[in-house]
């Protein structure tokens, strides 16, 4: 699976925080969740752009 997440961004976001390693593993299967549920609703609704409202 592809990197979804960009770790510095997360680690410049959660400042002052310790993120474990497996962290970013997680956090990038629910962004991948989140963009498959995203596209199954585009879907749904016959459209090819996914937009705010299929999140």
């Amino acid at each position: 699976m592809a990197n979804l997440v960009v770790k510095s961004a997360v680690k410049e976001k959660l400042e002052g925080k310790n993120v474990a390693a497996d962290f970013y593993d997680n956090l990038n299967e629910e962004v991948a969740d989140l963009l498959e549920d995203a596209a199954r609703r585009a879907e749904d609704n016959e459209r090819k752009t996914v937009q705010p409202r299929d999140l």
